[in-house]
Order: C-alpha cells, then structure tokens, then sequence
C-alpha cells in the first residue's frame, strides 16, 4: 500500500534552493522503496519573498504551509536585506511562521560520525561517544517577549509562562524516554526570574510524570562549558529560546560543520518544520559547492517524526554515513579534514548523487 504525504518546500535565500532540490531527490529515489508517494509543493519564504511580494511570510505561503503534513526549509536571509531599520526581514518569515503553525520544540540531534571524528577542533577522545539532542523552546522568551527599540534607550522581554515551559519539557522528557533515558535542563536561574520560573516547573513535570528519567540542572554558563569539556555525558538538553539557540550553535562544532546538522520544529501534531541549522551562505550561493547533508538529514527527521517511517529514515541516514565513508567530503568538510587523509571533494550535485547510490544499494527493488 502507498502512503501519499504533501510536501511544502521552502528553498529560500542563499544556498537554500541548492541544498532543497538535492533533498527533493533524495526523497523522490527513497519513496517507491518503502511506499512513499511525495506530493510536493514550492512556495517563497523570507528575502526572495520580500522581493517579489513585499512579504517575508506570503499569505499564500503561510496557508500552503497549513494544509501541509510536513515543510522543509532551506535557509532565510543575506546582505541584501539586513537593513535593521527594514520593515520586512526575513528572519521574520521564519519566525512568524513557527508561531503560525505552532511549533514550540526545536529538535536539533548532534551525532559524531565516525568518519569526521578528527574534523572536529576538539580533541577526538572528547568527541568519542558524543550522541546529544537539544531541545529549545521556540516561540516564547526573549525572541517573543514585549520589546522596545530607541536611540537611547530599548529594551526585550524574558517572558515565560508555566504553560510553555512545561510543554517543551515534556517533549524532550519523552525523547529522553527513547534514548538513554537522561533530561538536562539549562537556565540562568540564580540571576532570573524567568528562568527561577522554568527550573520549578521543569522540576514539577519531571517528578510527577517522567520519575523513570534522570532528571538534572545546569546554569547556562556552566552548561556552555560542559558542552566543550565533557560533551559525551549528556543524552537530551532542553533549554528557553534564547540559550538554546546559542548552545545548538556551540554544539555544531562538535560536528565540525554546521553544515552536517539537521533540525525539526515541533507542536502537540504530527505536522513539523525540518531545516538545516546553518544559514544561507550567501557568499557560496549559485556556486555549486553547499553541503547538503544537513537539509538530506532534515528529511530523515521528517519522515521519522511527522510520517513514522523510521525505517526509510534511517536508510537516509545510513546512506549520509556511507557517502562519507567512502571518502566524499563537500568543501566545508574538506577544509578541516586532517591533511594525512585521502578525501574526494565534490559539489552539491554530485553529494547529492552519491548519496541517492547509497539508497539504490540499501533499498530492496
């Protein structure tokens, strides 16, 4: 039997439309294995859409969006529209889009593959055993909290409420459950009230409903620390907006290339955002040279979280890890190999291709 999924693809700015039609590819070799029917549609988000429409969001975006099972972004913004005084941006696309739709938990995984284990600008026996999921909370706090801008004077808001804390706890409790059963939570609570907020109502969820997972805290600051010193002891992170945006970022470098991390964005529904966590590259774009394994990944998470087809996305995934393992590297993975280690530098397109072989040798015909 064919299970038929709508697809909304966002390309985006930047190396965005690259990286989103390597995935597109991807998914249309993946599906008649596993009985996959993808119906996609393209629609503009963020700087290309202010360009044609005047809106970083388009009405006709945000309802496509709607009506979708699933979207995969590429990447937002670039120089030509970071004017802070600009009425449109679009980061604001983005970010009115995950309120739209209501996706408060961001799932970003940070996994060291065996192949890029001396990538990586730590040592690699600080690296062995890294497999960590942060989870932020995305559509609350300072991002989203009453704001004023001045010449001489602003200021934003850290709002919290019992309510969204407690949602995206729960969310990352339960990953914890899959997993190897271990919840960190990270705020700045001897300094903040919201964050004296998040850790009492982390506490209360985990004790009255996750008692079977190993429940601890960790200052932000502290936590930025861990993260370098001792990454391997953590199994899922849970944070606000604001430090996990930061520590998702600091975490990539575990990785070595922000260019090998996916993400989804998450609600109470089985309908999800996925993207990769690196931007638009503007610098690279129409260049050929983007890696596109993150947003290849990002597909992973789709078909895992919104269609439950963990089968076709562990296939993906294990098609990712043998394209490296045969020696392929794009060029932000071949500028931190280590110079004793024979590597084939290819583009965006033929990436892309390797991989789709990848799934050709795994998937039954």
């Amino acid at each position: 039997m064919t299970s038929t999924h709508t697809i909304v693809l966002l390309p985006g700015d930047g190396i965005g439309p690259e990286v989103v039609r390597e995935t597109r590819l991807v998914l249309e070799e993946l599906g008649p294995a596993f009985g996959l029917d993808f119906r996609f549609e393209t629609h503009l988000l963020g700087g290309r859409a202010i360009d044609e429409t005047g809106q970083s969001l388009p009405d006709e975006t945000l309802a496509a969006c709607k009506r979708a099972d699933a979207i995969l972004l590429g990447a937002v913004g670039g120089p030509k529209w970071s004017d802070p005084a600009a009425k449109e941006r679009p980061e604001q696309g983005l970010l009115t889009l995950r309120k739209e739709l209501n996706l408060y938990a961001n799932l970003r995984p940070v996994k060291i593959f065996p192949q890029l284990r001396d990538a990586s600008s730590l040592k690699p026996e600080v690296l062995d055993g890294v497999d960590l999921l942060v989870v932020r909370e995305l559509t609350g706090g300072l991002y989203f909290g009453p704001r004023q801008e001045g010449d001489e004077r602003a200021y934003d808001t850290l709002l919290y409420t019992a309510d969204e804390v407690a949602r995206v706890v729960r969310v990352a409790a339960r990953a914890a459950r899959q997993r190897r059963g271990k919840l960190t939570s990270v705020d700045k609570a001897n300094v903040l009230a919201s964050s004296r907020l998040w850790r009492k109502t982390a506490t209360r969820v985990m004790a009255e409903e996750f008692p079977d997972v190993t429940f601890e805290h960790q200052l932000v600051d502290a936590m930025a620390m861990h993260l370098i010193r001792r990454p391997a002891d953590f199994d899922v992170v849970v944070s606000g907006n604001l430090f996990g945006d930061i520590l998702t970022d600091e975490a990539a470098m575990l990785a070595g290339s922000m260019g090998m991390l996916p993400s989804a964005s998450l609600g109470d529904g089985k309908q999800g955002l996925y993207e990769p966590i690196h931007g638009s590259a503007p610098d690279i774009a129409g260049q050929g040279v983007a890696n596109p394994l993150a947003t290849i990944l990002s597909a992973a998470m789709m078909l895992r979280h919104s269609f439950g087809h963990d089968a076709a996305a562990a296939a993906i995934e294990t098609a990712v890890e043998q394209a490296l393992a045969a020696g392929y590297r794009t060029p932000d993975l071949a500028a931190i190999t280590p110079p004793d280690e024979t590597v084939e530098v290819v583009g965006t397109e033929a990436m892309g291709a390797v991989v789709r072989e990848q799934l050709r040798l795994l998937t039954p015909h």
